[in-house]
């Protein structure tokens, strides 16, 4: 919902802060007060085009801000990701307008205009009679209808046979682009191929060969000092190990005398096997040495030839592993390119059969769902006192030799999209004898408001758009019918926030909560200021707006018993509405 609207230095207003509540708000005020001031703001921060002669004069720059809560959703999660904004339990857009610029921001975050465009159309849907409204653009039309007849199931099993068709196809044409460079291709890898199985490089063993040609190339110093060491240590006249000996006897009969030598006997008796250990592991190393120069030739021959595949084939022999793996693909595919197109070819047609199965499935179920549509618009625009509206879901499909839906008795495919095979578009007439037309098409004014309710009452209950503004929705009605209206904008209210301009006072008696939009003079300017009106002023106002200025007794008691009846038939909101 929008929680607050904040206005500082726009057109005629100073300095408003107002907030709104769930369910419906209402917003009335004389002929020329700043009603369409408060929704030219609005505007602003839903990223409408600024001008800087909206600038209060003789201020620096206006500023418009608004508060949103509980509106998150993944697609504006994933504008907001895309744009670097960081994600909040609230989203606060916000417009600073000067004489030479005007600049957006979302969450404190700078943001173009268009991004604010993209989240404020993921938010807010106003209708007025100069407005663009979703209801209007025929690529929601198909989503709407989904919507009500519970078909994104459906829908979604569909977009998956879609998305796979779409991999697959993509695929086959990947390959039979490359058909002419295979086979351009196909001798260089065959003898890249031989050339590379010839040494038949393993992942690793550069790293064994290098161990194994320092040993053979160091055989005979390896030996000598091998050797050397263990007579030095262990065989000598004057070995190591000897000494230690002789060292070890004398400190046990010292510390027979004195124990304090006990210790150090213990380290001399360590030293002494340490030292013994150590020779009998240099005597086994000696006599395991070998000397093979045809197996270090060998090593040489066999390092050379990894060394030049390396040159050839990417630097390491994981990457020469790695390109004889990706040739080898290649050469298989070119030397049985047919084979690989045909089987391609068939699962493509094994999955358009599914696809089709789906296409066919989905368009059936909407037009169910259109035929239900029809009569529930239609019921809703007579209660809105337009008893000769008709209502209807055109269909089409597109005709493709080459579309992935198939057709039956001989007819051409059909073009096949993410949301299905059709395209569907609302028409409607409102006059006797009329022929519907294309809803983007009819004229504007309280009449198209209506259509809007009445569409918005039957289609968007399950809409993400959880803020609607209805901007003078009564021109050209009264009586009963505004109390028609007041009922469905309520009910409306029940799944969406509403904020509704209206002159008439059986709309406005149904409000949630009510303000007034006021213009006065302080200072010797003309400002305007919006206020929440207490039960017993909204009871004032909505007399005044049945007999005038002057507020008869009569008129009072007739408003008393509109808000009674509002309040009777209003449920218990809570802030989650």
């Amino acid at each position: 919902m929008l929680r607050s609207l904040y206005v500082r230095d726009y057109a005629l207003i100073e300095e408003l802060d107002v907030e709104f509540d769930a369910g419906l708000n209402i917003i009335t005020g004389e002929t020329g007060a700043g009603k369409s001031i408060l929704i030219g703001a609005l505007q602003m921060i839903l990223g409408a085009r600024a001008s800087t002669d909206t600038v209060r004069s003789g201020a620096k720059k206006a500023v418009i801000e608004g508060v949103f809560e509980g509106v998150q959703s993944e697609v504006i999660s994933s504008i907001l990701s895309d744009n670097s904004i960081d994600e909040q339990p609230a989203i606060i857009l916000r417009r600073e307008i000067t004489s030479t610029q005007s600049r957006g921001f979302i969450n404190d975050t700078p943001a173009t205009i268009q991004v604010m465009r993209d989240v404020a159309s993921n938010l807010i849907d106003l209708h007025g009679q100069h407005e663009h409204q979703s209801l209007l653009d025929i690529s929601t039309h198909l989503d709407l209808l989904d919507n009500f007849g519970d078909l994104e199931a459906l829908r979604g099993a569909y977009a998956l046979q879609y998305r796979t068709v779409t991999e697959l196809a993509r695929e086959r044409n990947a390959l039979q682009s490359r058909q002419q460079e295979m086979e351009e291709k196909k001798e260089l890898y065959k003898f890249q191929i031989r050339e590379i199985d010839r040494v038949s490089p393993v992942a690793g063993e550069e790293e064994e060969l290098e161990a194994e040609r320092r040993l053979l190339e160091n055989a005979e110093r390896l030996y000598a000092s091998t050797s050397d060491l263990y007579i030095r240590m262990y065989e000598g006249d004057h070995a190591v190990h000897d000494k230690l000996v002789t060292i070890r006897d004398e400190l046990e009969d010292l510390t027979a005398i004195d124990s304090q030598f006990e210790e150090m006997l213990n380290e001399i008796a360590s030293a002494t096997i340490i030292v013994s250990e150590a020779a009998s592991f240099l005597q086994h190393y000696n006599t395991g040495i070998e000397f093979n120069p045809e197996r270090l030739e060998e090593i040489r021959t066999r390092s050379s030839d990894l060394e030049r595949l390396k040159r050839k084939y990417g630097g390491s022999v994981d990457a020469v592993l790695e390109y004889r793996q990706e040739i080898g693909d290649a050469y298989d595919v070119a030397q049985d390119f047919e084979g690989t197109l045909e089987r391609l070819n068939e699962r493509i047609r094994s999955v358009q059969a599914a696809l089709t199965d789906q296409a066919f499935d989905l368009s059936s179920k909407r037009r169910q769902a259109a035929e239900r549509v029809r009569g529930a618009v239609e019921d809703e625009c007579r209660k809105l006192g337009m008893p000769d509206t008709r209502f209807e879901v055109q269909f089409s499909v597109q005709e493709d030799e080459d579309g992935w839906i198939y057709s039956d008795n001989g007819m051409p495919n059909r073009r096949a999209f993410e949301s299905g095979m059709d395209q569907a578009e609302f028409f409607i007439s409102t006059n006797l004898g009329e022929e519907p037309r294309a809803l983007a098409r009819i004229a504007s004014g309280g009449e198209i408001s209506r259509i809007m309710l009445a569409l918005k009452t039957i289609l968007a209950r399950n809409e993400a758009l959880p803020i609607l503004v209805f901007d003078e929705i009564d021109v050209g009605i009264s009586g009963a019918i505004a109390g028609k209206v007041g009922e469905s904008m309520h009910q409306l209210s029940e799944s969406h926030q509403i904020i509704a301009i209206t002159h008439l006072p059986q709309i406005a008696a149904r409000g949630d909560v009510h303000f007034l939009v006021e213009k006065y003079i302080e200072d010797g300017r003309t400002k305007t200021r919006i206020r929440r009106l207490s039960d017993d002023h909204r009871a004032r106002h909505v007399a005044s707006l049945m007999s005038g200025a002057e507020i008869s007794a009569a008129a009072m008691e007739s408003a008393r018993e509109l808000l009674d009846v509002s309040r009777r038939t209003t449920p218990i909101r809570t802030e989650d509405g």
